[in-house]
């Protein structure tokens, strides 16, 4: 076995795998105690992490972990699939892990206090994740949880409960950027509003808007009523008709959005890229299938979900629970739906 120099630096579990002779998985399976490990290796792998000082998390096998569901999350499982990849993240980790999940639907403050009080009085819970929940009525009785409560696909404005999102600021200013790129300016932006992640999905195309001389970005924010693509084809018919066509992009806050802005370019006559280049958030694998394949920014779904377990796993070593904001990273994916803007028509 290879010797390792005790350093004042926290050791990283890459290092305890290599002096152990295992991969960071085994190891990492060992320490948590899932399954999957000889016993007398996991021994090893403990011992030499004691000899070493590396903090061991706990183990949270065979325990459970409520997953609240808003009612926005469950439309959403109906209709697309971000929150069935989430959720797919979260049960392909948990099995890792040892643990259940239970789902539960939340769709106002009350029915949140029940979830609440029953996880309370059950020692087998160890937390609740509260899924694509940030309105302000629905954080005041998480805050006062005993148990960690961990915001997934949402953010808590006053830091009181933890939360793990993709990073949706850098999310937007990065498809604004892109299409910037390609030559456009006037680049609308389409959204449902309400929810504090599209507010920052905002921000980051305003961030990069606000850079383009004589474009004020108030002329070029368009509401949709719904995520569904009908209600982005009337959003769009509604701005063509009060404002005119005098744009040549649209960043939509949302693959299904963005769908239907390009049904109803369509039906305007403009034609998608050639006229118009619309791009999403989200990389939902039906975008891919679009007339023309839809350019977007892929949201890490299922990372997201696997994350969160991990997260709420850390949360529990570590009392008191410390809140903690996490933001995933974010990718871009060209297909047909852009091209360059047309000389002297932006």
């Amino acid at each position: 076995m290879m010797q390792m120099k005790k350093e004042s630096r926290r050791l990283r579990l890459s290092d305890l795998a290599r002096y152990c002779g295992v991969s960071p998985s085994t190891a990492s399976r060992a320490l948590s105690g899932t399954p999957g490990v000889r016993p007398e290796l996991r021994e090893k792998i403990l011992r030499a992490a004691k000899s070493q000082n590396y903090h061991v998390p706990m183990s949270i096998a065979g325990m459970k972990v409520i997953v609240a569901a808003s009612a926005s999350a469950m439309l959403d499982y109906q209709r697309n699939q971000f929150t069935a990849f989430v959720l797919e993240g979260m049960r392909e980790r948990a099995e890792v892990l040892g643990l259940s999940l239970s789902t539960k639907a939340i769709s106002n403050a009350d029915d949140e206090r029940r979830m609440l009080d029953e996880a309370a009085d059950d020692p087998e819970i160890a937390g609740v994740l509260m899924l694509t929940i940030d309105e302000d009525e629905m954080l005041v009785p998480a805050r006062a949880f005993r148990k960690p409560v961990l915001l997934v696909n949402g953010d808590d404005p006053l830091m009181r409960l933890s939360s793990i999102a993709p990073h949706n600021r850098a999310a937007a200013a990065l498809a604004t950027r892109y299409l910037k790129s390609l030559g456009h300016s006037r680049i609308l932006f389409l959204a449902r509003p309400g929810r504090r992640t599209i507010l920052r999905r905002l921000e980051g195309w305003r961030d990069e808007i606000e850079t383009i001389e004589g474009v004020h970005w108030r002329d070029l924010v368009v509401d949709a009523t719904d995520w569904t693509p009908e209600a982005a084809i009337e959003a769009m018919r509604r701005h063509v008709g009060e404002k005119g066509n005098a744009f040549t992009a649209v960043l939509a806050a949302g693959d299904s959005l963005a769908a239907g802005a390009i049904f109803g370019l369509r039906e305007l006559g403009l034609s998608v890229p050639d006229d118009v280049s619309v791009m999403g958030i989200d990389g939902l694998p039906q975008s891919d299938f679009l007339d023309p394949p839809l350019t977007t920014v892929q949201i890490p779904m299922q990372e997201m979900g696997a994350a969160a377990l991990d997260m709420m796993r850390d949360l529990l070593d570590n009392e008191p629970f410390l809140s903690r904001r996490t933001e995933l990273s974010c990718s871009l994916t060209e297909r047909g739906s852009t091209a360059r803007a047309k000389v002297g028509e932006d």
